[in-house]
């Protein structure tokens, strides 16, 4: 896997321009913050964010993946001033979950999600070396 970094462009924060990678692609669905039973584990987003990043890892590890293999996360929040706000809370969260791995990301605000008390949805893809 190697990480693209156009020469003069600024470093990013948390996350990487692009990545280039070969081997077995694992795509996970749309990951909220329920648990294997299917509820909501809190109504506050940084423990959505960890609770649906911790089931994107557990779909992953199905695959033979491990959080060093994702490639891409899309994360949509409902609440994005929310989310600025908790930044400095989500750094720790990510970290014991993901390490210092920071994959290409989008994030984007949505007006909901379809479970109506989410309020965090995150997609991956994950390449495993073959």
């Amino acid at each position: 896997m190697n990480i693209l970094q156009p020469p003069g462009w600024p470093r990013p924060k948390g996350y990487s321009n692009g990545i280039s990678a070969t081997g077995r692609t694992i795509y996970t669905a749309g990951m909220i913050g329920w648990d294997e039973k299917e509820m909501i584990v809190s109504h506050r987003l940084d423990l959505q964010f960890g609770q649906a990043l911790r089931n994107v890892v557990a779909v992953l590890a199905e695959g033979g993946a491990r959080p060093e293999h994702i490639v891409r996360l899309t994360i949509y929040i409902t609440d994005r001033p929310q989310y600025l706000k908790l930044r400095d809370e989500l750094a720790p969260i990510w970290k014991s979950i993901m390490g210092a791995h920071f994959p290409a990301m989008a994030l984007v605000e949505v007006k909901a999600l379809v479970e109506s008390s989410a309020l965090v949805e995150i997609e991956a893809t994950a390449v495993v070396p073959e």
